[in-house]
């Protein structure tokens, strides 16, 4: 990088810092150390959480992954993690969010206590941290430093743009706590909204050698089975990452693990000043989740059109196309841009990481007396802890082939008896706390075998989905043959007082509704574009 790209970054990275210190200094206080570090004083405003949901997911994982995985695929398969995620979030606005603000749950594991029992949530609690451990916090980490030095063709080791990447996200979420993540990743998401979609743009506009309109009807007319949406092979005959028969079993219950129980994702709704304005922000966010495509797809799909592009592996992609068509002088802005995804991503997966642990684990068990003050200073110790773990771990991804795929497979380990818990602890009321235990079981070793030792010809999302209706089945059995009393039933029915206005808001089904006929509208527009 340049003098100027090292400047500009610098500059747009402290000036989120400062708005961010600036913006939530003047934001409404909670009296209670806890509520105000973990659910950010429930202040939040529905533009603050659809920027938070938005941020937190959209990181370098999707960017460099799913990028990576349609130029792999050399069709758009990956569409389906997109379009299936506004699907996911109807049902955490509609179906979910009033369910856990009801009784003003801080961490979406409290919903199982309640329905169950102390146990089964901090089982919960546990397969969430093992996920973030493992697989999220180090991966956003690989990635962005990944994408960090594949754009700027950097001559440093991963280690280090880990570590600084891993020092820079951890402060926000130890020391800010949830109201400054959530305000950095608003403001952050509005560069990355500008800066994601110029990529496209720019890229198609060098594919038409300086036309936008010759680069789409190159993207159009050459090899236009580059667009398929709905396949089970590329136009090489090779399967694709995401055949369209997993539409229809394990895509959307990992959809609605990741956007409905996820403490990561769903801890900016529990956020919200009131019901009205969560619902409000996962809508909004769900339809900017059509939108989310054209910067993490696209990009794939248009470095197939050029074959100058130097590519040793499908991951180095985005990297590459940013590299190919941003001048000099924007580089540095871009990567602020970047850098500022990669942060919100991380420093988001922390802080709930944190809530967790100190909420869960430290007030449940190690110290049931500890005062506010102590279970902040705990979480802000155990996110340092993590930091650290997930910067030596981070770099040691860089032996996979796919880094998106890696980041789904394992987070079925954890995801599928996770989703099943909570589907039926809400759908249900008869299911007993052992039936929830036995089901976990269940769900986890089935699928950890899967991966283990995977049946040949059987797609991954189809094995998430057989070990999810098994979960599903022995649970509804146990029911069966042992349901709760009616006493039992009606002691986890009880509710605290919801600690926000729980009015919903009057145009959420309306909004709902016309967010999945454009999603059915934009399936078959493509798939005519690609006949």
């Amino acid at each position: 990088m340049n003098t100027i790209s090292i400047v500009s970054f610098i500059i747009a990275t402290a000036s989120v810092a400062i708005f961010t210190y600036i913006i939530v200094s003047k934001m409404k206080k909670s009296d209670s150390p806890t509520e105000e570090y973990f659910t950010g004083g429930r202040a939040l405003a529905w533009p603050i959480v659809a920027g938070s949901l938005l941020l937190t997911n959209l990181s370098t994982e999707q960017l460099v992954g799913l990028n990576g995985d349609v130029f792999g695929d050399k069709a758009l398969v990956g569409l389906a993690w997109e379009a299936l995620a506004a699907f996911a979030m109807i049902a955490t606005a509609l179906l979910f969010l009033p369910t856990y603000l009801a009784s003003g749950f801080t961490t979406t594991p409290a919903f199982l206590e309640k329905r169950f029992d102390k146990m089964t949530r901090s089982m919960v609690s546990g397969l969430f941290l093992f996920g973030y451990v493992t697989v999220l916090l180090p991966v956003v980490l690989y990635t962005g430093s990944l994408a960090l030095i594949t754009m700027f063709d950097l001559n440093i080791s991963i280690w280090v743009v880990a570590a600084t990447i891993g020092v820079l996200g951890s402060s926000y979420a130890i020391f800010g706590g949830l109201k400054s993540v959530a305000v950095s990743d608003t403001l952050n998401g509005i560069g990355l909204l500008i800066g994601g979609l110029s990529i496209p743009f720019l890229a198609l506009t060098s594919l038409g050698h300086g036309s936008f309109i010759e680069g789409l009807s190159i993207l159009g007319n050459t090899n236009p089975e580059y667009l398929k949406v709905l396949t089970q092979n590329n136009l090489d005959g090779n399967p694709v990452s995401v055949p369209w028969p997993t539409l229809l079993t394990g895509m959307m219950f990992i959809q609605i693990f990741y956007w409905s129980t996820n403490q990561v994702i769903v801890q900016r709704a529990m956020a919200a000043k009131s019901l009205a304005e969560g619902q409000k922000g996962v809508l909004f966010a769900s339809a900017m989740k059509l939108v989310g495509p054209v910067m993490l797809c696209l990009p794939g799909i248009i470095a197939l059109h050029m074959p100058d592009l130097v590519i040793e592996k499908q991951d180095q992609v985005y990297g590459a196309v940013v590299r190919h068509v941003l001048p000099d002088w924007s580089l540095g802005l871009f990567a602020a841009v970047l850098m500022g995804s990669i942060l919100s991503s991380f420093n988001s997966a922390l802080n709930s990481a944190s809530t967790l642990f100190s909420l869960q684990f430290y007030k449940g068990y190690i110290n049931q007396n500890a005062s506010d003050q102590e279970i902040v200073t705990t979480g802000r110790n155990f996110g340092i802890a993590l930091a650290v773990a997930s910067i030596i771990i981070a770099p040691l991804l860089s032996q996979l082939d796919s880094i998106f795929q890696y980041l789904q497979k394992v987070n079925g380990i954890y995801s599928v008896p996770i989703i099943a818990i909570f589907l039926l602890g809400i759908l249900t009321k008869h299911i007993p706390a052992i039936g929830a235990k036995i089901g976990m079981a269940v769900g986890f070793i089935s699928y950890a075998y899967f991966v283990f030792f995977p049946i040949e010809n059987l797609h991954w999302l189809h094995m998430y989905f057989i070990s999810f209706t098994w979960s599903i089945m022995v649970m509804l059995l146990i029911g069966y043959l042992k349901p709760k009393t009616e006493a039992e039933i009606k002691e986890s029915d009880k509710r605290d007082p919801a600690p926000v206005d729980m009015t919903p808001w009057s145009r959420a089904k309306d909004v709902s509704i016309a967010i999945i006929g454009a999603t059915v509208v934009i399936y078959i527009l493509l798939t005519i574009a690609s006949s």
